[in-house]
């Protein structure tokens, strides 16, 4: 029947084209028409084949006569199918103008030091106040210039000021009062918007040259200027690589930046004999092992970790599902750059919130990170003894059940995209899976997706399908950063193109427009710490047509078989 109503179709237009095929009247010389944009290589070559064998049948058509009816069904068929291919081409195109309006506006937060541009490079220019934190390799204090005393830390925290809970949020007073905690720890931090992260030196030596390539990793989220004072103390020009070793990744508002990296001596600081006795140097502690001199690391300073953050408060599925799009957004940026985190869970993941109390997720700790630019993502596995990462419990499946061999590359392409489907559950409101115990534990090494508990009713649908398919075993058949986040995207703002349960190109592009010029209003009217707003720019950033259309296939797929 479908192919009986294809051929009727195509006789029909098969009749228009025989009536245009009469001599034309005479019509004026319209202009030159205008240049084409370059299709994709990947459909240039099958438009020109078809383009070419439409025409061929066409001209046999006139040559044969009115009689040659299939001839003419299958040239309009073709001829369909051009159509469609240019319908295709002018959306690519609309989807990278759209991105190259708002690549520049996907920035992260303003450089706390512009203001102070050629200080900080030395670690007496700095207050140290508090620890903040600990982990297997570094310690993290709370610090700030002494003439930025009354620097405010973000735009948020400026919005902030003055108001109580009850004129910020209309929620529970549990929630209430997390929201008044937070403004506290604000208006502390104000004090100390930086942080200081100070790596313990076991091994690397004491020469500047040798600390910098051997914890080459953390300086991976690094900005332009922040090794300008070290240049002179490692003997070497700004774009010499080898020093470094490191690759470039360019900001993005969901990964940490580290503003300043210096070499320096190693300081008693507070809680020093306490946290960390062994890694000091025996200057200051004669039984310890660690160089004195180490690597200092600045950055903002956050209030708290994922793993605080949901420790206190229960989010609703909306804002979960935005924590959960902003850990794939950020993972999709590092894949781009060729970069693999390999160590993400909760505590490494950083957490404020906006003028709204809505939270904001920044990625840091990037000392397991895999950034070789002659490797990319794919790791030559030739013994046990190559790193794959830290982080054993949230290791994807394809790395934690590699066995070393000639030839063996393991693929990090999706393995952090892995990671943010089990960090899901946390934010979800459940236990992470894989750090259970007993019995209800699994690894990653050996569950299969049967396994995997059942997310709370509550969970929308489309957020339950794409944690799911975070969590496939099989590479090939998970869902990558990209996708998985515009699925989220679509889901949360693109639910009008999803209603007549069919794509339909044009509608998408429209959708697009629409979503663009509103992206624009908003990033102009209210303030830009909104998350939202953010997010929308993001997804208007990376915008790819193959990709969304990828997306929004998926998910009408998934509900239509849901039904």
């Amino acid at each position: 029947m479908a192919l009986r109503q294809a051929l009727g179709r195509g006789l029909q237009l098969g009749r228009g084209l025989l009536l245009r095929w009469a001599p034309p009247r005479p019509l004026p010389v319209a202009p030159p028409p205008a240049a084409r944009l370059p299709l994709p290589a990947r459909y240039r070559f099958f438009r020109e084949s078809v383009s070419g064998l439409a025409g061929r049948l066409r001209r046999q058509l006139l040559l044969r006569g009115p009689r040659a009816a299939r001839g003419l069904s299958l040239a309009c068929g073709l001829g369909l199918l051009e159509q469609g291919l240019e319908e295709q081409r002018q959306a690519a195109s609309t989807c990278r103008h759209i991105q190259t309006i708002f690549i520049g506006k996907n920035k992260p937060l303003k450089d706390p030091l512009s203001a102070f541009r050629w200080q900080g490079f030395k670690l007496e220019e700095y207050h140290i106040g508090q620890p903040i934190g600990k982990g297997c390799s570094a310690a993290v204090y709370e610090a700030a210039i002494p003439l930025s005393s009354n620097y405010q830390s973000s735009e948020d925290s400026k919005a902030l000021e003055g108001k109580t809970p009850d004129t910020q949020w209309d929620h529970g007073p549990d929630i209430q009062a997390a929201e008044a905690k937070s403004i506290q720890t604000n208006q502390q931090r104000a004090a100390f918007p930086l942080a200081i992260k100070m790596m313990w030196n076991i091994s690397a030596g004491s020469s500047s040259e040798a600390i910098l390539s051997t914890m080459r990793q953390e300086l991976v989220p690094a900005s332009g200027s922040a090794l300008s004072g070290e240049y002179g103390a490692v003997a070497c020009h700004r774009n010499r690589r080898p020093v470094f070793g490191k690759k470039k990744l360019k900001p993005h508002p969901n990964i940490i930046q580290v503003i300043r990296a210096f070499t320096s001596s190693v300081p008693l600081l507070p809680g020093a004999y306490v946290d960390y006795p062994d890694v000091l140097p025996l200057s200051l502690n004669p039984s310890g092992i660690g160089h004195s001199r180490t690597l200092f690391l600045v950055m903002k300073n956050y209030p708290c970790t994922l793993r605080q953050y949901l420790n206190e408060r229960n989010s609703d599925a909306h804002l979960s599902t935005l924590m959960i799009l902003q850990l794939l957004e950020g993972v999709d940026h590092l894949v781009r750059h060729g970069i693999a985190h390999r160590d993400l869970k909760s505590d490494n993941i950083l957490v404020e919130l906006d003028s709204a109390g809505c939270p904001w997720l920044v990625i840091t700790d990037f000392g397991c990170c895999l950034a070789d630019e002659n490797i990319g993502l794919r790791l030559p596995f030739t013994s046990w003894y190559v790193d794959r990462g830290g982080n054993g419990c949230l290791m994807a499946p394809e790395v934690v059940t590699a066995v070393p061999g000639p030839g063996v590359l393991i693929d990090y392409s999706k393995a952090d995209a892995w990671a943010v489907g089990a960090i899901a559950y946390e934010i979800l409101g459940l236990c992470n899976p894989f750090y259970g115990q007993g019995r209800s534990s699994l690894e990653s090494r050996s569950y299969q997706e049967d396994q995997l508990p059942a997310l709370p009713d509550t969970v929308p649908f489309d957020v339950k399908q794409v944690v799911k398919m975070l969590l496939q075993r099989d590479p090939n058949k998970r869902l990558s950063a990209r996708v998985a986040a515009n699925v989220l995207h679509l889901s949360l703002w693109g639910e009008n193109i999803l209603v007549p349960k069919s794509l339909k190109l044009e509608k998408m592009i429209g959708w697009l427009l629409h979503q663009s010029a509103a992206t624009l209003l908003m990033d102009g009217l209210v303030d830009r710490s909104r998350v939202e707003t953010k997010m929308k720019t993001c997804f208007l950033a990376n915008l790819e047509y193959e990709d969304l259309w990828e997306a929004a296939f998926l998910l009408l797929s998934w509900r239509n078989h849901s039904v």
